[in-house]
């Protein structure tokens, strides 16, 4: 069986308006993670997933990069142990 954990991230940099936070939507729930994300103070994103240790490597990955539209200049991860606390994975506004 897979590891479980948690993981906060915040993303800096051309990071809203641009489709970020749908992007993300759709890749962590393709990847089978629960969370969310959303814009938060200081034109940054922050995702919170939880799920398998290698899934939630593979959404930090895209997080690096982003949608084409984006500029990422910063991802900053504080990882954590898993809670069981999401359903699912939504965009929170």
């Amino acid at each position: 069986m897979a590891q479980l954990a948690s993981l906060r991230v915040v993303v800096r940099g051309r990071v809203t308006g641009v489709f970020f936070r749908s992007s993300v939507e759709r890749r962590a729930e393709g990847l089978g993670l629960t969370g969310y994300v959303r814009n938060a103070s200081g034109g940054t994103v922050e995702v919170v997933a939880e799920g398998p240790k290698e899934a939630l490597k593979e959404l930090v990955d895209y997080l690096r990069v982003g949608p084409r539209a984006a500029r990422v200049d910063d991802v900053e991860t504080e990882s954590g142990e898993y809670s069981g606390r999401y359903a699912d994975f939504s965009v929170r506004y």
